[in-house]
């Protein structure tokens, strides 16, 4: 979502760290590029103004002039800056609130379309499985066709329970229901779904205030669509002003909106981004950290977020296995089919790069490259189609086994040449792990062949998903 500003803003820091002394015209002449970068990313115009005259405040201060590495000086107070501007001064305020006498009640309010359903389901599934708490989810959406059976249906994916649907029931009398199955059932939190509508009008707003009264939530998260740029930020100024809510739950943000919506909402509502949606399914959830945003604006990646990913989808005894394989230089196709499987559990090969420190400055790259998220499908499709002897022993595939496997796999036989040469590149690197010791590896100037991570256990394989390659 991130990807323009990060590119204009690189380019704005990249002119400052190429020299070694600043002016305060040179500082004052960078602020002025990064207001332009923020205007044209669509962040709020008083947002903007106000974030600009601090930052230029600090940046063009004596110790930034005279320091060693004034340019990055100014890249830190940017940093700053900005993660004031999306946490402000309370950072725990962007925890979800699970403080009180259990049930908790955790209400969904936003306009029709938003993601408010499938976002209820994440915020449910990261609650039973992250904070280990019993969650209930109800539906009180009697107005869109089929939105209680939606519901249900996501948490059956989530394995989360939901309230049994009852005809006829009015919005508040299911939620004073939920509440009530919630304490029988010893439930540890109750998340509400409620009716949106396609634009604020006074029923939505009165609805949603007498469910409010109804359950006193804890929480009243906004669910707001940050493809809808700067309407996002008006939804959100009414339902504070209206019905009063403690935070936002941001959807799409994968998608390729400018980012300036996110930057705004807080500096305008005075309310903390808690949850971002960044996919479809219900696991594609996110905690919203201002340090670890901004450093992915800011192109210092997010190598934090990155860990946490890998260690809640990597299975450990198999990367353990393949580490112990590595170490004694060997690398089957059977590793590599093990490999591509664990990096496909880490989600979108895109977001997974951006992750990574000094990759935003690749972007254009990256994207002249073509991540092709579909292409470790294709690979494993491959790799599916050859016999378990084959992937035991790569030597045994020649012409007649290439052109049975592409045909198996619906690719070419040029497709099945690239995948066994990426391997054999993997193997030929695990043989000299073996013989030279990993610390000889890097003394030598580095793993020759190796790509991004090296094919280290659980890491990124050599030979990214590129079309073209």
């Amino acid at each position: 979502m991130f990807d323009g500003l990060s590119q204009r803003l690189g380019s704005v820091f990249d002119t400052l760290t190429k020299r070694g002394a600043l002016k305060e015209d040179d500082v004052r002449a960078a602020m002025r590029e990064v207001r332009v970068a923020l205007l044209e990313a669509d962040v709020a115009l008083p947002v903007v103004k106000d974030f600009v005259e601090k930052a230029t405040e600090k940046a063009v201060g004596e110790q930034v002039i005279r320091s060693v590495t004034p340019g990055q000086m100014v890249i830190k107070i940017v940093h700053d800056c900005m993660v004031d501007m999306l946490v402000g001064d309370d950072e725990a305020a962007s925890e979800l609130n699970l403080r009180a006498a259990p049930p908790v009640p955790f209400l969904m309010v936003g306009l029709q379309g938003s993601g408010k359903t499938t976002t209820t389901a994440k915020i449910a599934r990261h609650l039973q499985t992250k904070e280990k708490k019993r969650v209930l989810m109800a539906s009180l959406d009697v107005y869109r066709p089929a939105a209680m059976e939606q519901l249900a249906a996501l948490g059956q994916q989530a394995n989360v329970i939901t309230l049994p649907i009852v005809a006829s029931q009015k919005p508040v009398d299911i939620a004073k229901r939920a509440m009530d199955e919630g304490r029988k059932g010893g439930f540890d939190v109750v998340v509400l779904d409620t009716a949106g509508r396609t634009t604020i009008d006074q029923a939505l707003m009165d609805e949603v205030t007498q469910v409010r009264d109804a359950v006193s939530p804890v929480e009243t998260l906004l669910v707001a669509d940050a493809m809808t740029g700067q309407d996002a930020v008006a939804t959100a100024t009414a339902f504070q002003e209206k019905v009063g809510i403690t935070g936002i739950a941001l959807t799409r943000v994968d998608g390729d909106a400018r980012g300036g919506a996110a930057l705004s909402m807080r500096a305008v509502t005075g309310v903390p981004i808690k949850v971002m949606g960044t996919g479809e399914k219900t696991d594609a959830m996110e905690g919203f950290h201002a340090e670890r945003i901004a450093g992915r604006i800011l192109g210092m990646g997010d190598v934090v977020s990155l860990v946490e990913k890998a260690s809640e989808t990597i299975d450990e005894e198999e990367a353990e296995r393949l580490a112990k394989r590595m170490m004694e230089g060997q690398f089957d196709l059977n590793d590599l089919l093990s490999q591509l499987r664990q990096l496909q559990k880490m989600g979108d090969m895109k977001g997974l790069l951006g992750m990574l420190p000094g990759m935003g400055k690749m972007a254009k790259q990256i994207k002249q490259a073509d991540v092709d998220p579909k292409m470790i499908k294709r690979q494993e499709a491959m790799l599916l189609s050859m016999t378990p002897n084959e992937r035991r022993q790569p030597a045994l595939i020649k012409a007649s086994r290439k052109k049975r496997i592409a045909s198996g796999s619906g690719m070419a036989v040029q497709d099945v040449n690239r995948l066994l040469k990426q391997h054999q590149q993997m193997a030929t690197v695990m043989k000299q792990m073996k013989k030279k010791g990993l610390a000889g590896m890097f003394s030598g100037g580095g793993m020759p062949g190796a790509g991004l991570g090296g094919g280290l256990p659980g890491g990124l394989p050599q030979g990214l998903p590129f079309r073209g390659r």
